[in-house]
């Protein structure tokens, strides 16, 4: 008995753990810095290992963890920012090495896109094009009504869809999903 529940125990380690890639990619899409990213990502994993059994459901897990992770965002600007003109703190249009030039203009060119939304369509449009999450999984992280979260999303891709020029061959394709020009970067 006792060794199940250490096994389940470090399986949900592992899996809060393993969870990295995806809250890093939300992360860096709300704040714009990779350093800072990478400090939020791991304040999050850290809370979320130390408190794992406050998680009643673990089908929720990653809507959780984005809780966790908007938490010390929103941490983060408490103690850093002026509470005014916080959409108007736009993230870098820095990016890491990338293969090509081609590659690189494209994500910078979406990059800059998602940074000029106002930080509540860029925190809905990450969580749920980059994320993965539901609406209503978003609506629970964000602690936020679930039309809220679908207005807040069509906002943000309707922004984008104007932002962008959208004649490179990945957004034609993509039509404002995020995810599906990442996957492919």
């Amino acid at each position: 008995m006792i060794r199940n529940m250490i096994c389940a125990d470090h399986a949900q380690i592992k899996i809060i753990a393993d969870s990295r890639d995806r809250l890093y990619r939300v992360a860096l899409s709300w704040c714009g810095d990779e350093m800072l990213a990478d400090d939020l990502v791991q304040e999050a994993i850290e809370t979320g290992i130390r408190k794992r059994r406050q998680l009643r459901d673990e089908s929720k897990l990653f809507p959780w963890l984005y809780r966790i992770l908007n938490n010390a965002w929103y941490a983060y600007l408490r103690k850093n920012r002026a509470h005014e003109n916080l959409d108007e703190d736009i993230p870098s249009g820095d990016i890491g090495p990338c293969s090509s030039y081609q590659e690189l203009e494209l994500v910078t060119r979406v990059r800059e896109a998602v940074a000029s939304l106002p930080k509540d369509q860029r925190q809905v449009v990450s969580l749920v094009d980059l994320g993965g999450l539901s609406y209503s999984e978003v609506a629970e992280s964000l602690e936020i009504p679930m039309g809220t979260v679908m207005s807040r999303l069509h906002r943000a891709r309707k922004g984008l869809l104007d932002k962008l020029d959208n004649t490179h061959p990945v957004l034609i394709e993509a039509r404002g999903n995020m995810r599906l020009v990442s996957s492919r970067l």
